[in-house]
């Protein structure tokens, strides 16, 4: 089969706006640009200082009042949002999404209030974005770089070169969720200081030798309690060209001047960052030590810009997500040929029914992304291999795509053979299940009409729909010469009609 060409991307055109939304978990952003000749140029930003995580319960459960607010947020954002259609618009949520008991009850809720879809990102995509969005910043050198950014709830560490994320970790300590586990009660002191960071340390040992066998010439650090500190610096005269330890250790001296987190009152420290500054700060001084950092210069960019140019360049052509699909199939040595294969028969049966099904730009690449990898189990085993590789999408670090993403694409390759395991679609959202259910049936009949695994021409396919009824045309004499593959058509109907469709071969 020859190799296909996606469809036409609708082109970004100079004058029209993007959107990223960053639900972080010490503060929401939002940033509004305007498209003009290839580049983003921000026109509006707010932020709100939800502080989602310091609602976040023992047992995964979030505080009402925090969920209001979160919401009510939203609400506003949307209002801004509302004349941008959704495929300008990305929205990303963060650590304290992912540490939710259950998700996608607040996700929906969240949705209704943005009026736009809000994808959960994994700790490594999030580093991989925020890497995007520093780089945005900064002036490129070509030298290696550290990035560090302590969000509200994790903190990401990233090696890069150029627009490259090399090495990428996401550690369970942030600004809010470290001050809540170390300075719950509100009290400062040094002895508890020197544990705090001892902690912290600890953790990061998890990954650091590697880190320093990679190395780094500069650090860049990014987003709140990093921005923070430097303001602390600069107002009373500790700055040197960036953070330095000495920077860091007279910060902390100042602060730990002070018996309550309450009583704190540095030059440079705003009134919404003193509560949760303690905890990041602390972050960042076991950074600097376990990591032997010297200085650390200071990003004003991070992770929304980060969103916003990974926007720009999925319309661009310049996806990321593609170069994971690619280097999966290279790593567990897919047939290439075979699904190359199943990938143009999926696809010309997408474009069949693709207007009737209202299936758009998002839904032809998923389909062909699960084709691609649709044996990747093989390397597994021949048994069950579309539950291995259901198996392997799930529990990969895929960079580019969210768990909903994932999550799709997972259940694509473990539905595309045998049973369905219709419980498992259903259990999708409502946005992600009917596209899901719809693109099950096209893969399945794609891999099926090349289980014979021959080179030999498709002959012309035609696949229309009417309501819950699929009929797929294909000429009598082919089906007579193939009487296996007639057969498994035949056999194909009571799997359809477990998803509440008919199929019928004319």
């Amino acid at each position: 089969m020859p190799n296909r060409s996606p469809p036409a991307r609708s082109q970004i055109l100079d004058g029209e706006l993007l959107a990223a939304v960053d639900l972080g978990s010490n503060s929401f952003h939002l940033i509004v640009a305007r498209h003009n000749l290839g580049q983003l140029k921000v026109i509006d930003s707010l932020r709100e200082p939800v502080r989602l995580a310091a609602g976040l319960m023992p047992d995964g459960s979030l505080d009402p009042v925090k969920r209001e607010r979160a919401l009510a947020c939203l609400a506003r954002f949307g209002q801004r949002l509302r004349a941008l259609p959704t495929e300008r618009v990305r929205a990303v949520a963060t650590n304290t999404f992912r540490q939710m008991r259950s998700p996608r009850a607040f996700q929906t809720a969240a949705e209704e209030a943005l009026g736009h879809p809000i994808e959960i990102v994994s700790g490594r995509e999030e580093a991989r974005l925020i890497y995007q969005g520093v780089i945005q910043g900064i002036r490129e050198t070509g030298r290696r770089r550290l990035v560090i950014d302590i969000g509200g709830g994790s903190t990401e560490f990233i090696i890069g070169e150029g627009d490259l994320a090399l090495e990428t970790e996401s550690l369970q300590m942030g600004c809010v969720a470290s001050s809540r586990h170390f300075f719950g009660d509100g009290r400062l002191g040094r002895k508890r200081w020197r544990a705090a960071v001892t902690e912290v340390s600890a953790e990061l040992q998890q990954f650091a030798a590697d880190y320093l066998m990679r190395g780094w010439s500069d650090v860049i650090g990014s987003s709140g309690t990093i921005k923070a500190a430097g303001k602390v610096a600069r107002a009373n005269g500790w700055y040197d060209r960036g953070l330095t330890p000495e920077a860091l250790a007279s910060i902390r001296d100042a602060l730990l001047a002070f018996e309550t987190v309450e009583a704190v009152a540095l030059e440079g420290l705003s009134n919404d960052r003193r509560p949760v500054f303690a905890g990041g700060l602390v972050v960042l001084e076991a950074a600097f030590e376990v990591l032997g950092i010297d200085r650390m210069q200071i990003c004003e960019t991070a992770m929304r810009e980060g969103v916003l140019h990974d926007l720009l360049g999925r319309a661009q052509h310049r996806d990321p997500r593609q170069a994971t699909i690619d280097a999966l199939a290279q790593r567990f040595s897919v047939d290439a040929a075979q699904a190359e294969r199943v990938e143009s028969t999926a696809l010309t049966l997408f474009d069949e029914v693709a207007p009737a099904w209202h299936l758009g730009e998002a839904e032809h690449d998923w389909l062909a992304w699960a084709a691609r990898v649709h044996e990747v189990g093989l390397a597994i085993a021949h048994s069950s291999h579309h539950v291995h590789g259901a198996y392997l999408l799930a529990h990969s670090d895929l960079p580019g795509f969210t768990r909903g993403e994932q999550e799709v694409l997972a259940l694509l390759v473990r539905c595309h053979r045998r049973a369905i395991p219709v419980d498992a679609l259903q259990a999708l959202p409502e946005r992600l299940f009917y596209p899901a259910v719809r693109l099950t049936l096209l893969l399945r009949l794609a891999a099926l009409l090349h289980r014979p695994r021959s080179a030999e021409p498709m002959p012309r396919l035609r696949l229309s729909v009417d309501d819950r009824l699929l009929t797929l045309d294909l000429p009598r004499r082919w089906l007579e010469g193939h009487p296996l593959t007639a057969l498994d058509l035949n056999q194909e109907r009571k799997h359809v009609k477990a998803l509440g469709f008919r199929l019928e071969i004319a």
